[in-house]
C-alpha cells in the first residue's frame, strides 16, 4: 500500500461523520495554492480538484504558492493559476500574487483584467513589511477595485506584523482582508485591533483547535471561514476541524453555512458580510485528561518529525499508549477512533514518509481537542 492510498484508509471512517455534520449547502475553500514552492511542495489542479471532490468543496480561491519562477512580479505564476482556473469550469477563483516590491500595481491591475478575483500577499516569504509603500499602494487599490485581500498571518512574521497590519486595515476600511491562518502569527493584537473593522475574516487554515477556541473567544464565528492549505493540507481534514468545532461549541445550521462557504463568497461578490454576534466559545476550553496527553504529544510530535524523527516516533507511540488505556472513561469512543490514524502515522514515519504520516495526525489533534462540548459560562448570552 503506497502512502497515498494508507493515508485515504485511516480518514475513510471520518467521512460519514462529516457528511453528517453539514448543514446543507456549498462548501467554498478560501485558502488553496497551486503550482511549485521553493520549499519542494507542488500541487497541480487536477490533484486539487480530485481533493476537493473527495471533501464536497464546490469552489476554491485558488494562488500561486512561492515560485522559483516569480520574477519578475510573480506575472509567470499568475499567468498560470489564471489558465487553470478558465480550464476548471468556474470551480477555482484565482487570486493574484503580489510582491510589494515588484510592480504590484502593474501586476493586480493587469491580473484583475484577466480575471483575477482578490489578491494573496504573503508578508514572510517575500519578506516585507505592512509599512512598506507597496502594500499602502496594493490596500488602496484592493479598496478602489473592492476585491478582497488574503494575507499570510500565520508562522515566521515578526511581532510588529499584528500592529502594522491593523493600523493600515483601519485607514483603508473598504478592502476587505482575510485573515490565514487563524491570524496566530498575533492573534490577540488583530482581534482586538480589527474587531470593528467591517470587512475582516479569518481563515481556519491552521492545524491546532486550541487556537480555533482562543480565536472565537474573542471574535464572532461569523467571522470565521472554512480555509485548508492545500498542498500543505486537505480540504477534507479542514472540513473535519471546523465542523467538529462548530458542533463542539453548538452553532447553529446558519452560521456554519457561512464558515462553510457563504461569508467567503459575499467577500468576492462585494456584499456586506452577515451580522454577528458575541464571540460563542469560552475562554477556558474544556478537555478530557487522556485526550489532553493525546493533544500535546501530537504537538510534540509535530515540532520533531522536522528535527528529530526518531523522536517524533517515539512520542507518536506514547500517544498509542494513552489510547490502549484499559479504563479509558468517557474518552474511550475518542480513543478508539484516534488510535488508527496514530498508527498509520507510525507506519508512514517508519518508512520516511514524513508529510503523509503528519496528515494523519492532523484529524487525530483535531479529535482529541473537539471530542469535549465546550459551553459559554451561564451568564455570558449564547445566540
Amino acid at each position: 500500500m503506497n502512502p497515498q492510498e494508507l493515508v485515504n484508509q485511516r480518514l475513510a471512517p471520518f467521512e460519514h461523520e462529516v457528511a453528517m455534520l453539514r448543514p446543507g449547502g456549498p462548501a467554498l475553500d478560501a485558502h488553496t495554492h497551486l503550482g511549485l514552492d521553493e520549499d519542494g511542495m507542488t500541487l497541480d489542479p487536477g490533484t486539487l480538484l480530485e481533493q476537493m471532490d473527495v471533501a464536497g468543496v464546490e469552489h476554491a480561491f485558488t494562488f500561486p504558492l512561492h515560485d522559483p519562477e516569480r520574477h519578475p512580479a510573480y506575472s509567470v505564476p499568475n499567468d498560470r493559476v489564471l489558465r487553470w482556473a478558465a480550464e476548471s469550469d468556474g470551480r477555482l477563483l484565482p487570486f493574484c500574487r503580489l510582491d510589494p516590491g515588484d510592480d504590484p500595481i502593474g501586476e493586480a491591475e493587469r491580473c484583475l483584467a484577466a480575471g483575477a478575483r482578490g489578491i494573496k500577499l504573503h508578508p514572510r516569504a517575500q519578506a516585507f513589511d505592512m509599512v512598506h509603500s507597496g502594500v499602502v499602494d496594493i490596500f488602496a487599490l484592493a479598496e478602489q477595485a473592492q476585491v478582497p485581500i488574503l494575507i499570510h498571518a500565520g508562522r515566521g512574521l515578526p511581532e510588529t506584523f499584528g500592529p502594522e497590519l491593523v493600523e493600515i486595515a483601519q485607514r483603508y476600511p473598504g478592502a476587505s482582508l482575510i485573515l490565514a491562518h487563524m491570524g496566530v502569527a498575533d492573534q490577540g493584537a488583530l482581534a482586538m485591533g480589527l474587531r470593528d473593522h467591517p470587512g475582516v475574516v479569518y481563515d481556519s487554515s491552521w492545524f491546532n483547535p486550541i487556537d480555533a477556541y482562543a480565536l472565537l473567544s474573542r471574535v464572532p464565528a461569523e467571522r470565521l471561514v472554512f480555509g485548508s492549505d492545500p498542498p500543505y493540507g486537505r480540504p477534507f481534514t479542514g472540513l473535519l476541524h471546523i465542523l467538529r468545532l462548530a458542533a463542539s461549541l453548538g452553532l447553529a445550521a446558519d452560521t456554519v453555512r457561512g464558515i462553510m462557504g457563504g461569508t467567503a463568497a459575499a467577500m468576492l461578490e462585494g456584499r456586506p458580510l452577515p451580522p454577528a454576534g458575541p464571540p460563542r466559545a469560552p475562554a477556558v476550553v474544556n478537555i478530557d485528561s487522556r485526550l489532553a496527553r493525546v493533544h500535546s504529544q501530537i504537538l510534540m510530535a509535530f515540532g520533531c518529525a522536522f528535527v528529530a524523527p526518531d523522536q517524533a516516533r517515539w512520542i507518536v507511540e506514547g500517544a498509542m499508549a494513552v489510547c490502549r488505556d484499559p479504563d479509558p472513561g468517557p474518552a474511550q469512543a475518542a480513543l478508539e477512533r484516534m488510535r488508527p490514524l496514530l498508527e498509520g502515522a507510525l507506519v508512514l514515519f517508519e518508512a520516511g514518509e514524513r508529510r503523509p504520516g503528519l496528515s494523519l495526525l492532523v484529524p487525530a489533534l483535531i479529535v482529541s481537542a473537539t471530542e469535549v462540548p465546550q459551553r459559554l459560562p451561564a451568564e455570558v448570552p449564547q445566540v
